[in-house]
């Protein structure tokens, strides 16, 4: 075999392996199946490319990650219908849609959080542009997509204080006032990361005597919810999932919280939860709050509590993990939207949030996808579109049409 042959050769079983690494086998049930299969080896393609970039020291993963996050973002164009502006709410970054029809009535309001697993995006993302134009034309609505400090430049609760931030100053008279809302008509959504910063922020708002105007609405579209358990059933059979893996969600949660690698590699067996976290875990419970379906032949293990050689108290602060709030807090939280899908690492954050929310009574309406996936509503533009991504995204404006 000559030079040539052997390189193509070795070529040909690099491609083979790479492939064999990546390769994520795609369920029956899932639509558009080819399409799912390329965007799945684009996202694990583009991660392995951060990992190995991390480890010869060229730069970081989430450097890397974060530079093709932002060969996407767009230019706040108006058009005939609305007009679009990037401003701040109190320094922080926010971009308007607002509607250029008249109206002889206070127009609702959404507060939109992207998400992004804490590290990366923007309301620049060309899926989260269009999802709020959508809404601020579906709806006659205004619009503000939030802009929150990322990590792991800036650690939690940078984002929770931006967020909140954000809503305290909408909510005052002279700004409702000045943009022409109701404010007895205000939604605050968000996806995956910004589902949980919204859910966060509401709990924290309804309960809040000094805020005057309360959220009439909260919409979380697969939320992820908790941090305390990293072995629930939607862990162990997405495992190695579509679009997120555990170990990818792993690594970027870590980093919300600090850059010490050893919370990583606790995380990934489980144990990482200091022993004075032991009365947060009937919060998590699965074996008693994921529905029988979800539960399937699974085994509850509740998490190993240690000492860790790390202290961070935010793993046990409910602004960081939603589903960590008493049910006295959870009492007082308005109508609630949660949008869940089968075959996602985070499937069960949400799905446990509808049980808390309906145990303490609150008026609760749930969408659960069979066929979804996470990450779906970021695929919502030609050529990287999908039908499911696009479902999501009509049954979340219709749901806000109908009760906001």
């Amino acid at each position: 075999m000559n030079f040539i042959g052997f390189k193509a050769l070795c070529l040909g079983v690099f491609c083979v392996l790479f492939v064999s690494h990546i390769y994520t086998p795609v369920p029956d049930n899932i639509e558009e199946r080819w399409k799912v299969m390329a965007l799945d080896a684009i996202a694990k393609t583009c991660t392995f490319v951060a990992i190995c970039f991390e480890n010869i020291g060229i730069m970081r993963y989430e450097e890397f990650i974060s530079m093709l996050f932002r060969l996407d973002y767009t230019q706040p164009l108006s058009d005939e219908y609305m007009t679009v502006t990037d401003t701040a709410f109190v320094d922080i970054p926010v971009r308007l849609y607002l509607p250029k029809r008249k109206s002889e009535t206070l127009r609702c309001a959404v507060i939109y959080v992207h998400g992004g697993a804490f590290c990366f995006g923007s309301y620049k993302q060309t899926a989260s542009d269009l999802l709020n134009r959508w809404t601020a034309n579906r709806l006659d609505a205004v619009v503000v997509g939030v802009d929150y400090r990322l990590a792991p430049q800036h650690h939690f609760p940078a984002q929770f204080e931006d967020v909140m931030a954000v809503v305290k100053f909408f909510l005052q008279d002279k700004i409702l006032k000045k943009y022409g809302v109701d404010p007895t008509r205000i939604c605050i959504a968000g996806d995956s990361s910004g589902g949980a910063l919204a859910a966060a922020v509401t709990q924290q708002g309804q309960n809040d005597p000094e805020i005057k105007h309360k959220i009439k609405m909260q919409a979380l579209l697969y939320p992820a919810l908790q941090a305390i358990d990293s072995d629930l059933p939607s862990h162990r059979e997405n495992q190695n999932g579509i679009i997120l893996t555990r170990d990818t969600a792993i690594k970027l949660v870590s980093l919300y919280f600090t850059k010490d690698e050893a919370l990583t590699r606790a995380m990934r067996r489980n144990q990482f939860m200091p022993l004075e976290s032991k009365h947060l875990f009937k919060f998590v419970n699965w074996s008693t709050l994921l529905p029988e379906k979800y539960r399937k032949d699974h085994v509850y293990t509740e998490p190993v509590l240690i000492s860790p050689g790390f202290s961070l108290p935010a793993l046990m602060d409910s602004r960081a993990s939603p589903l960590l709030a008493s049910d006295s807090q959870l009492r007082n939280l308005p109508l609630t939207y949660v949008l869940t899908c089968q075959h996602d690492l985070i499937r069960d954050d949400g799905l446990m949030y509808v049980t808390r929310l309906r145990n303490v009574g609150v008026k609760v309406a749930h969408d659960h996808i069979e066929d979804g996936i996470h990450g779906a509503l970021s695929f919502m533009a030609s050529p990287l579109y999908l039908h499911v991504g696009l479902r999501i995204k009509d049954m979340y404006i219709s749901f806000l049409d109908k009760n906001l």
